[in-house]
């Protein structure tokens, strides 16, 4: 079995290059990809402290809330995309673009 440590340690950097890219990009697609990553970082941290404390404590059996959670939470990132991309087409055929930077729909 794969310590927990090593889990965590692929999840924060998966976290931190998500984060990097949703400061650093200005494609919105790009932008929205870099969210589901630091999603799926989040569902890995879920999956394994879930996996970590059926193994901890065997006595109460197999613990598996926190893999109904990453699925919830999985649903949840689809349904996110969906309206994402469809907010972006709207975006895109106003605009011509999807430059974050050049879009300034939501300000006064």
């Amino acid at each position: 079995m794969i310590p927990l440590e090593y889990w965590l340690i692929l999840s924060s950097l998966m976290f931190v290059i998500g984060a990097y890219g949703v400061m650093t990009r200005k494609n919105a697609i790009v932008v929205l990809m870099c969210i589901e990553i630091m999603l799926n970082a989040a569902n890995i941290n879920l999956v394994a402290f879930s996996s970590y404390y059926s193994t901890l404590h065997p006595a109460f059996g197999t613990d598996v809330s926190g893999q109904v959670f990453a699925l919830f939470s999985i649903a949840i990132a689809a349904a996110e995309v969906a309206v994402g991309l469809a907010i972006l087409l709207s975006v895109y055929r106003r605009y011509q673009t999807i430059d974050v930077d050049k879009i300034n729909i939501l300000r006064w």
